[in-house]
This record gives structure tokens, sequence and C-alpha cells, in this order.
């Protein structure tokens, strides 16, 4: 079987992607890298004092951030009609962000669901997720394993050619058809599901505890709001951003074992593969919602750093206009002394 597949797999060729994928895909992690780096200046610079929930969320932007490397391996790759040209090591660099940012946001999210229903709706109850301590430590242990997995990869799927074309990660690299299969499901399974179950799960029982705050107080009110508008977001980033990726990708991988000469479904799985990047990352831009919503500090720290640049952008125009009228005065002295 896998003998007859690796064959099959070796007939289909990748084919070059629309320039529209690659230029998408580097304005949204460009905005994405811009908005996480303003959330971690924040964070690191104007919250001296972090909760649990500041911690989480930390890491979450962090875990955004390093996807940015990642954009021109794939432009480059993309630019060179899908051959992968530049080595074994940017391929495990390649494989290593991109695990730590999708499966590493997919936890933290998890996680900061997990902490905000602790917080919220058990909030006279004792918890380990409101000890920072632990919380810290948990962090320290995701992202050891996150290197790990990514060690991992790295070393089971190298680089590999078909002869016409270099692979990296890909749905056409035949030796490793049986390998990708079963990674797949495992991180469709414990990367993906377990994840979202459990956050839908904590939001749905946090949506419930907040409907039952007393609105006729400012305080219910503003609670009220900022809690559902979180859980919106959330719900929001699993949907739009992790089901096609995992979906897609499990076509892919399902089409590749069991109908492996369909060159044509394949080629069109590729590209919704690589749109699905896309969405992905507008996982990056959404998530510094869930820190404008979720933290008291961070939304403060925000509104004061946007009125502080408004200030300094009337203040410039300010500086500016007086020294053109200064000009306009000293031209019109000379006029009339001449």
């Amino acid at each position: 079987m896998d003998n007859n597949t690796n064959q099959t797999v070796s007939k289909c060729k990748p084919q070059a992607q629309h320039v529209s994928i690659p230029v998408l895909l580097c304005i949204v992690y460009l905005i994405g890298l811009f908005l996480n780096g303003f959330s971690l200046w924040v964070f690191s610079c104007r919250i001296p004092r972090w909760s649990c929930g500041i911690i989480l969320q930390f890491n979450l932007a962090v875990s955004d951030a390093i996807a940015a490397p990642v954009t021109p391996m794939l432009a480059h790759y993309f630019a060179m009609d899908s051959t992968w040209t530049l080595g074994t090591f940017p391929c495990q660099l390649k494989m290593g962000l991109l695990s730590a940012h999708f499966y590493g946001s997919t936890v933290f999210l998890t996680l900061i669901s997990i902490q905000r229903y602790m917080a919220v709706v058990h909030f006279n109850r004792d918890s380990c997720m409101k000890r920072k301590s632990f919380v810290k430590k948990l962090c320290i242990g995701i992202w050891t394993f996150l290197f790990v997995k990514a060690c991992v990869y790295g070393y089971l799927l190298p680089v590999s050619s078909d002869g016409e074309h270099m692979h990296c990660l890909s749905i056409y690299q035949k030796d490793h058809t049986t390998l990708l299969y079963v990674i797949n499901f495992v991180l469709f399974v414990f990367g993906f599901i377990l994840p979202f179950t459990v956050s839908l799960v904590c939001y749905t029982r946090l949506a419930r505890s907040v409907g039952r705050i007393n609105i006729n107080s400012e305080r219910g009110q503003l609670i009220k709001a900022r809690s559902m508008r979180m859980i919106s977001v959330c719900l929001v980033i699993f949907a739009l951003c992790f089901i096609p990726l995992n979906v897609v990708r499990t076509l892919g991988v399902v089409v590749v074992r069991h109908r492996p000469g369909e060159c044509q479904l394949l080629a069109r799985l590729e590209t919704a593969y690589y749109s699905s990047y896309i969405l992905g990352g507008i996982n990056c831009c959404l998530d510094p919602l869930i820190y404008f919503f979720g933290s008291n500090n961070f939304n403060r720290v925000f509104r004061q750093s946007i009125r502080l640049l408004r200030v300094q952008e009337k203040t410039e125009n300010q500086s500016e206009s007086e020294t053109a009228s200064r000009k306009i005065n000293r031209n019109a002295i000379s006029t009339d002394t001449i």
C-alpha cells in the first residue's frame, strides 16, 4: 500500500501558487508583528505587576510574534515555484516556528479561557491557575514541549527531493506519507479538537455566569460587556483561524493516503492549505483584542499611549505652523524694507 502510494504521489507535482497568496501572507503577518510588538512593549515596559492573566497573554503575544520570520521563507518558496531552495536548517526552523506559533497559540488561548473561567465563575475558590508561580512554571513547560516537538519534527521530516522539486513539509514528500498522516491526526486531536472543546466549555459556562451579573450597576455592565466581547473574539479566532487550517490539512493527508492519483484535487488542496495560512495569520491580528478586553491594565495603557501619540502629533503640527508663520513674517518684513 505505501509503495503504491509513494509511486503515485511522485507523479503529482506541486503547482506554482498565485501571487496574491504570498502578498497577503506578508501583509497579514507584518500587521500581526506590529500589533504584537506593541503588545509586548506594553506588557514589558508599561505594566510593572503581572497577574496570572497577564503572564498568559504575554506568552500568547510571543507565540504570535515568532511567526514573522517564517513569512520571508514562505514568500521565497512561492517565488521559486513551490520549490524549497534554502537548505535543511531553514526548513527545520520554519517547521519549528510555525508549530510553536499555531499550537502555542491554541494552548495559550485555552489556558486563558481556563484562567478566565476560574477567575470569574469560581472567584472564591482556590486554584492553581490563580497562582503566578504555577502559571510561570506551566508556561516554561509548554515552551519546552514546543521546542522538543520542533526538534523531533526537524529530525523526522527532513528536506526531500522528487528529482525536480525540493520539498519542506509538503504533501508531495512521498517518503513521509505515512508519517505525515499519523502526525496530522495527533495534532488534529490534541492540538486542535481538545483545546477547542475545553475553550468552548469554559466560555459557555463563563457566558452563563456573566449573564447573571447585575446589569443595574455601572461596574456590572462594564464587566459583562467586556467579558462577552472577549468570549466572542476567542471563539471567532478558533473558528476563523484554526478550523480551516486543521480541516484542509487533514483532507490533504487523507487524499494523499487513500486517493494519491488525484493530482488536480491535491493541487487544489495545496492552494486551500496555503490560503488557510492567511486565515491562521489573522489570529496574530485578533489576539491583541483579547488583551484589550481581558486586562484592565493593558486597556488603560493602550488608551494612554494613543492619547500621548495624538498629543505629540498635535504639538508637532503646532510647531510646524509656528515655524511657517515666522518665515512668512520675515519674508513680509524683508519685502517692506526693500
